[in-house]
């Protein structure tokens, strides 16, 4: 199979028609997505008025340093959706359309227009307490649904080898070479997380990977999705809350209560399950992991300004020598500590 470019025009078009996924006289209109570093993403909007995104899975990502992981990649986030849509609530995983291991392709429906980003919205002030909600009630079924399913899911997602390149390497490897200080700190979560088989993990559980769509929150890029330690998952997706406070300084305390509402909601919707009873100390430690490697890793937040990036790196770190053991206490000391 000739290798392809999707993002080229013409060239998707052409291959859909010669792999039979439109009519022979069709011509969809493409158009390119912008915004992923680890995939090539464009639209496909058929005459019938159907949709897919189509994404290509690149071997190396497109960021500042280097960074290559295995296209192969897609098939996992393909097999993500196909269990996310039993796991997730309904409505809320784009449903599967096809994919493709010869020239690593993926399609999935759509989300109709209009819809929004939240990480977009999130950076523009535009915080509702029902997203939080949702967002953390979103995270907490797919963790306990999967935990109640261990059994049947643990064999199908052992494989860890994506969350190991595309996560624990770029994030916490990585920054733990650039932070001396902090090294300790990574080695020893490091071992614990790699250690732990609990819940499914989606691995990339973040505001930039929800839609909005009719006020409902819609969870994209299963890639790095496992069967793990869903404290990656609490401390990857707090990051962000926690780091929009220190960026939006006119909107600090909302987002550190919305931070402080997402724990509470999530560990409602898991309430009753064994992980449950001693995640939060764990959560707290991949929060603070997650903050340093969001601007000591391979993936900085781009909002960061260095007198930001700065800011933060010190706080953490000196967090890390005493760290909290609930959300509560964590995101206060992190913004009385700004």
């Amino acid at each position: 199979m000739t290798a392809i470019d999707i993002e080229q025009p013409g060239a998707l078009s052409a291959w859909l028609r010669a792999n039979g996924k439109i009519g022979p006289d069709e011509s969809p209109r493409v158009t390119v997505l912008a915004g992923g570093v680890s995939n090539r993403t464009v639209l496909v909007e058929r005459d019938s008025g159907e949709a897919w995104v189509v994404k290509q899975a690149l071997e190396k990502l497109r960021v500042q340093v280097d960074w290559f992981s295995s296209p192969e990649r897609i098939h996992r986030e393909a097999l993500g959706i196909r269990w996310l849509t039993e796991l997730a609530p309904p409505g809320t995983i784009t449903p599967f359309i096809f994919e493709d291991h010869d020239i690593h392709l993926l399609a999935m429906a759509a989300v109709p227009q209009p819809h929004q980003n939240w990480k977009a919205m999130l950076l523009r002030g535009e915080l509702y307490l029902d997203h939080v909600d949702q967002f953390a009630r979103l995270l907490g079924q797919i963790h306990r649904e999967s935990a109640r399913r261990r059994a049947e899911l643990e064999p199908v997602f052992g494989d860890r080898g994506f969350f190991e390149t595309l996560r624990l390497e770029p994030y916490y490897e990585y920054a733990s070479s650039q932070v001396p200080e902090a090294s300790p700190f990574y080695t020893a979560l490091l071992a614990e997380t790699r250690a732990i088989n609990q819940t499914i993990v989606h691995g990339d559980y973040s505001p930039k990977n929800v839609l909005v769509y009719e006020d409902r929150l819609i969870l994209l890029d299963h890639e790095v999705i496992h069967f793990g330690d869903p404290g990656f998952d609490l401390g990857f997706g707090f990051t962000h809350l926690i780091s929009k406070a220190h960026h939006l300084p006119d909107h600090r305390d909302a987002f550190a209560e919305a931070a402080r509402r997402a724990w509470r909601t999530y560990e409602e919707t898991v309430s009753g399950c064994d992980f449950a009873y001693v995640l939060q100390p764990r959560a707290v430690r991949h929060t603070l992991a997650c903050l340093l490697a969001r601007v000591a890793g391979r993936s900085p937040l781009e909002y960061l300004d260095p007198a930001e990036r700065a800011r933060q790196r010190t706080v953490t770190i000196a967090l890390m020598d005493n760290p909290p053991v609930t959300i509560d206490d964590l995101v206060t000391r992190f913004v009385t500590a700004l």
